[in-house]
Formats: structure tokens, C-alpha cells, sequence
């Protein structure tokens, strides 16, 4: 939109310290934002990086340039909604030009309401609310050249002064991310055509399986902005149109970028989403504090193997399959009665795509505590998701390799492989493979009864 002004252009990326983001995620913005220093400089211009607190460090630079309009994406956290309302005010206050712009969504959080004007507490009625609103609006093309304005010398020093602040780096153990994430927008696309040419016609049916790669590994791309929920939507919708045979596939999908958007109407509404529960009768919850547990839980040594495989992979290479996240989370939350923050603040570390909204409505969602959550008695068996949904072994076999010489009927519970097997493929549990952290069926039984026994269940009996 900057574009359309006529006017020479400055493009701003503010290192934030109220923002500023460490672990993988701190990582993945800090690729995504040279990646647009690069592609600025192939159309003879260059990315302004500057240090400050945004609602400061703006208006300053529109003194420095001069300029009479300032454009941005908006924002739906807490401190996002803060600095661009402060930004507003300040700018106004001198006669600036603001443009606050919908760049993440496919639909507004205040778009989508029921009809008493109210935020929806049920997916599958805001998904049908938002599908009668009708596609989203598509995005404007990509400007096929830029007037950029010159800087300033006290610009320069701004740009100097930014330029010393240490990269983020990637947490440790978390290489392979580095192979795993190219970092621009082409990647993007080419990641989005790769799945809509030979995914998207079997999503519905495969996305649940971790030994197939099936899905379209665009969440990191849709949380740096590489590529935009409404470009993704058009190009499924586009292929339905070439192809109607994949429309329930292509449609379980874009429901998928639906929850998107429905966490971020949760946490524009519920800026508390990533901090506390959203249902308070949890509030009494007598979770575990057991950091042994925890931490066996966070390297991937539960002994159980589908949940050991999700959370090394998760470690490294900063991303894990969606399915597996859910059986994580349930056997954190459930099994080992941990508190659902203390997930949340891991998957925040590691993840690529850690995602205010998204990781925080799921862990809620997983723990029971949302709204529109699993219900606290839905607790995955991990053994039985692994035989479902990793039949033959080949994503444990991957990511726990200690356990590839075992046949397919033992892969998802070592523990009943005997001695001369064992000894055979070198497998010595409880040294090279630990023996289960927690016994399933009494750990069900006691979550079960924790939240039977919560004060507010109590009132209600």
C-alpha cells in the first residue's frame, strides 16, 4: 500500500526489546528479516533495522525523514495492541498519516461475531460464520519496482547502533534447523506449491501420520510472514477449482488455517491466553512439580517411544508433526499432571513456529483448560497413537534410533522385548532406552481423579 502513495518508501524493522524473541522463533524472525534486507537490496534500496521501543522510536524517524504517512500489519497480542495504539495516538497527535493493515489473517478477530455481537467460544460455529463471509480478500501483487528514500546521517548511525546487537542464535542442539528451514520467500512458495501438487489431495487422510510427510510444513513461512494465510488460501482454492475431486481434502485444510485464525480471535479477546487458564475451576489444579519428570519429558527419554520421537525431533530441528504435539501435550498435561505453562515455555524455546496464539490456544486445548478444549478425561494413550498412527515404526525409527532394530511389534513398547533379544540388537533398557517414566493406566487414573476432586466439580455434584 506504501506503494500506491507515490512517494519514496522506508521500510522499518524495529529490534523491540518488549518484542524481541529468543530460542528457534528468535532465530527463524531474525533469518526471515535479513531474508527482506536481501530482497530489498535486489530492488536498489535497503531494510532500516533500528533498536528501540516502537512508539519511540517511529516518530523519530518520521521527524529524521520527514515523512507524512506510516504504514504497518497490525498486531492482536497485548503488548502488539499497546504499541500500535501508543503508535496511533503519538502520530496523530502530529498530523501523521497512520495505516494500520490486516496482513496475518484471512478474517479480522472482530469479523468473524455471533450474532449478539460476541466473540464465538466454539470452532465449528465461527467456521461456519467465517465461511459465509466468503473467501478473504486477496493480496496485493508484489510491486514490480521501489523509489526509496535516502538516509539521513543520523539515520545511518540508528542503522550502526542496531547493526552491533547479537543475532539470535539457535537453541542448543537445534542444527538441523538450519538445513531443514530455508529462509525466503521463494522457499515459501516453493513449499506451498510442493504441497498443493501432491499433498493436498490426501491431506484429510494422512495428515495424522507422522511417518508420512504429508503436510504442508508452512507454519514457520505463515508465522515470519514470508507468506500469508490469504495467498495460501487462494492457492488450495484455486486447485479445488482445477480439480474438484480434492475438495474435502483441500477444505480439512484451509479449516486448518481457520484455527489460525480462531486463536487469534482468542488471544485479541483473552490477552491472557498464553498465562492462565481460561477456564477457572483449573485454577485449584494440583499439578506436579517434578522437574526430573519435566526434563525427561523435554529430551525425549519418557520411555515411551511415539513421545520420545516427537519432542527430539522438537529438539532438533525446531518443529514437530501436529499430531504428535497433541500426544506430547496430553502425556505432559495428563499422564505426568505438569502444568500446561510449562509446555507452553518449551515449545516457546524450540519451536520455529511458536506462535502466541497458536501454541497457547493448543496447549489449552490439549490441557483442557481453553475454551472449546478437549475434555479433561480425553487422554491419549500414547502407545495406542503410535500403533494408529506410526504402524510400522518408521517415525520412531527415525528420531529414536536405539530402538530401529526392533520388529514392528514391539517398536511402540520395548519394554516387553526379552533379554536375548535385547542383547542381540544392543538395546539395554533403562541405560541406552529408559523404562517408562510413569505407568500409564495409574497415571490416567490419578489425572482423572484430580480434576473429579477440583473445587468448583465439587459445587457441582
Amino acid at each position: 500500500m506504501a506503494c500506491t502513495t507515490g512517494q519514496p518508501v522506508v521500510c522499518v524493522y524495529v529490534q523491540d526489546p518488549a518484542t524481541r524473541r529468543e530460542g528457534a522463533i528468535g532465530w527463524w524472525l531474525d533469518q526471515s528479516r535479513r531474508a527482506l534486507a536481501e530482497a530489498l537490496t535486489a530492488q536498489g534500496g535497503e531494510l532500516l533495522t533500528v533498536e528501540g521501543n516502537t512508539p519511540d522510536i517511529i516518530p523519530e524517524l518520521v521527524t529524521l525523514f520527514k515523512a507524512d504517512t506510516v504504514l504497518w500489519n497490525r498486531r492482536y497480542d497485548p503488548v502488539g495492541k499497546e504499541q500500535d495504539t501508543a503508535l496511533k495516538t503519538t502520530l496523530g497527535l502530529r498530523q501523521i498519516t497512520t495505516h494500520s493493515l490486516s496482513g496475518r489473517l484471512l478474517h479480522e478477530p472482530w469479523a468473524v461475531q455471533t450474532g449478539s455481537g460476541q466473540p464465538y467460544k466454539v470452532f465449528t460455529a465461527w467456521w461456519r460464520a467465517a465461511r459465509e463471509l466468503g473467501a478473504p480478500g486477496r493480496c496485493v501483487p508484489a510491486p514490480s519496482s521501489l523509489t526509496f528514500a535516502a538516509w539521513p546521517a543520523a539515520v545511518k548511525a540508528l542503522a550502526t547502533k542496531a547493526a552491533a546487537i547479537p543475532a539470535p542464535t539457535l537453541p542448543e542442539g537445534a542444527a538441523d534447523a538450519a538445513m531443514d528451514w530455508p529462509c525466503t520467500e521463494a522457499d515459501a512458495q516453493d513449499f506451498l506449491k510442493d504441497f498443493v501438487d501432491d499433498n493436498v489431495a490426501r491431506y484429510s487422510t494422512e495428515r495424522d501420520r507422522p511417518d508420512k510427510d504429508t503436510t504442508s510444513r508452512l507454519s514457520p513461512y505463515l508465522r515470519a510472514g514470508l507468506i500469508s494465510a490469504r495467498q495460501v488460501w487462494h492457492s488450495v482454492e484455486a486447485a479445488i477449482e482445477k480439480n474438484g475431486a480434492i475438495s474435502e481434502n483441500a477444505w480439512t485444510f484451509l479449516s486448518e488455517l481457520g484455527w489460525r485464525d480462531f486463536a487469534y480471535m482468542q488471544l485479541f479477546y483473552q490477552p491472557t491466553l498464553p498465562t492462565e487458564n481460561l477456564r477457572s475451576e483449573f485454577n485449584d489444579m494440583p499439578w506436579h512439580d517434578d522437574a526430573a519428570l519435566l526434563k525427561a519429558w523435554q529430551h525425549g527419554q519418557t520411555g515411551y517411544p511415539l513421545v520420545d520421537a516427537g519432542m527430539r525431533q522438537l529438539y532438533q530441528t525446531g518443529w514437530m508433526h501436529n499430531r504428535v504435539r497433541m500426544v506430547v501435550a496430553s502425556f505432559l498435561t495428563k499422564h505426568l499432571l505438569t502444568d500446561w505453562r510449562k509446555g507452553e515455555a518449551w515449545f516457546h524455546q524450540r519451536l520455529v513456529d511458536a506462535d502466541p496464539a497458536q501454541n497457547a490456544m493448543n496447549w489449552q486445548w490439549c490441557a483442557g483448560t481453553g475454551i472449546d478444549a478437549s475434555p479433561w478425561f480425553r487422554i491419549f494413550n500414547p502407545i495406542g497413537q503410535s500403533e494408529k498412527f506410526d504402524p510400522s515404526g518408521a517415525y520412531i525409527r527415525t528420531w529414536v534410533p536405539e530402538l530401529r532394530h526392533l520388529p514392528d511389534k514391539l517398536i511402540h513398547t520395548p519394554w516387553k522385548a526379552d533379554a536375548a533379544l535385547c542383547r542381540q540388537i544392543g538395546l539395554h533398557l533403562g541405560t541406552t532406552y529408559p523404562h517408562p517414566i510413569v505407568e500409564l493406566k495409574a497415571a490416567r487414573t490419578i489425572a482423572l481423579e484430580s480434576y473429579k476432586n477440583l473445587p468448583a466439580r465439587q459445587k457441582d455434584e
